[in-house]
């Protein structure tokens, strides 16, 4: 039986990727967990493994391609004994599947005494003429929830064939996808009847994406004559940057809290761990480290800024997990330290290393840069001040923390010099209201101001 490989969606937000590189050529036997092709998403390069075996009898993407849409057709796999020969585009190859599928599903001839099923109408598109169909067996229904259901295009098509409902299966193929061997283990059950099978679930943008009396911005090029710019088109990364902070700008209502913090005490606290660090498999602990997790601290005590808005209810999480704005030569990033509140200097400093390291070379994983609920964005190792920065969905807020520099400040009735920090949190007034932000900001002053207070 020939069965389509589709192009996977290696995270919950992807659309579309680049096949990067093909590992295996028409011809080559595969089995389940066999490492198939380098899939490149707009945040990093995964590799896409296969969840049933055969034999590779098409390649129908070249690898280099991009734009591949999820669930698109990118090759195929026959069974022993079958040739790849066949149909050479896709839609025709899809249709004879689809007949193949029908024919072995039609139920058994009923006796001369019984009275055939009676048909129903379909109703047509605009155009077109409604005719009677013949009932077909039920379409496998999406599962509770609206939750998604992995499994491989073979598994679905036995589980239809059978009447198995694919959401009472468990999957035992790479990351819980449902494959050939457990729908046959399965028992068949009834399956509920619909007429029309309901398309996946996709995300939808939040209510009120759309803003009406606002007219799209205009072309930058017709401004400028051809000769006087180069184009560089946009990678997936871009594209995704562009559509996300464009929408969360939008959609977020945020506002700003900004606080002065000395850090006299933290400088010298750093300078003194850092001189204990053991000359082989050492530390070095940066500024940053000690935000990361004064961050923490602040959020589990005070949890109404930890948490995410859905439009039924506030996720208060139960754990720190804070992204870290990464830049890269092609655009941003943000890996998660989860359960930072948990982890200690040296051991936070060593994850944002490796987490930043892996992120420049696109070999992040989805786990490591999806979620959390709170980020921190550092500039100033490039002498920034202070700035703003844009909420990053589902997070309910991002801290911009800028440049410690020398400063003229008042200590009581004298002026004196002191090393300043200024830090300003973007919050999402859904969330977080202003008094909630800024009693936030006074915990973590008073961790950063203390460097010791940490430990309490």
């Amino acid at each position: 039986m020939t069965t389509q490989i589709l192009m996977p969606a290696l995270s919950p937000t992807m659309e579309e990727g680049k096949l990067a590189k093909w590992l295996v050529k028409e011809g080559d036997t595969v089995k389940s967990g066999d490492i198939l092709a380098e899939i490149e998403t707009d945040k990093a390069t995964m590799e896409f493994e296969a969840v049933d075996e055969g034999k590779i009898g098409r390649l129908l993407v070249p690898e280099g391609t991009e734009g591949v849409k999820v669930n698109q057709p990118i090759a195929t796999l026959i069974g022993d004994g079958e040739s790849a020969d066949g149909p050479a585009d896709i839609a025709t190859a899809m249709q004879s599947i689809k007949d193949a599928v029908a024919a072995e599903a039609k139920p058994p001839a009923q006796p001369a005494a019984l009275k055939p099923a009676t048909p129903f109408a379909v109703i047509a598109p605009a155009g077109r003429t409604a005719e009677p169909v013949a009932a077909k067996p039920a379409a496998v229904p999406p599962p509770a929830k609206g939750e998604r259901i992995f499994a491989s295009p073979l598994a679905r098509k036995i589980a239809e064939q059978k009447g198995i409902d694919l959401a009472a299966v468990q999957g035992s193929g790479p990351r819980g996808r449902i494959v050939k061997s457990d729908v046959e283990a399965a028992k068949a059950g009834p399956v509920p009847s619909t007429i029309a099978k309901a398309p996946p679930p996709q995300a939808q943008p939040a209510p009120g994406g759309t803003i009406s009396g606002i007219a799209p911005l205009p072309d930058a090029r017709v401004f400028f004559r051809p000769e006087d710019y180069d184009e560089i088109p946009h990678d997936s990364m871009r594209k995704t940057i562009a559509r996300r902070l464009s929408s969360a700008k939008t959609l977020i209502p945020h506002f700003y809290l900004t606080v002065d913090c000395r850090i006299d005490n933290l400088m010298a606290t750093r300078a003194r761990l850092n001189a204990t660090s053991p000359k082989e498999n050492g530390f070095k602990l940066s500024v940053n480290d000690f935000v990361v997790k004064a961050c923490a601290l602040a959020l589990m005590r005070v949890p109404e800024v930890n948490a995410s808005w859905t439009e039924t209810a506030i996720l208060r999480h139960k754990h720190a997990d804070v992204g870290v704005a990464v830049a890269l030569d092609f655009g941003l990033i943000t890996p998660i330290v989860f359960r930072a509140e948990e982890k200690g200097l040296v051991s936070i400093s060593g994850e944002v290393k490796s987490l930043a390291e892996r992120a420049r070379a696109k070999k992040l994983k989805p786990s490591e840069f999806e979620g959390g609920g709170f980020a921190v964005s550092n500039l100033g190792m490039y002498g920034i001040k202070d700035f703003t920065a844009v909420i990053n969905p589902p997070h309910a807020a991002i801290l911009a923390v800028g440049a410690g520099e020398k400063r003229a400040v008042v200590d009581g009735d004298k002026v004196a010099a002191a090393t300043v920090m200024t830090v300003t949190m973007s919050c999402d007034h859904r969330v977080i209201d202003g008094a909630t932000g800024a009693r936030f900001l006074q915990v973590f002053k008073q961790f950063i101001e203390e460097p010791a207070s940490m430990l309490l």
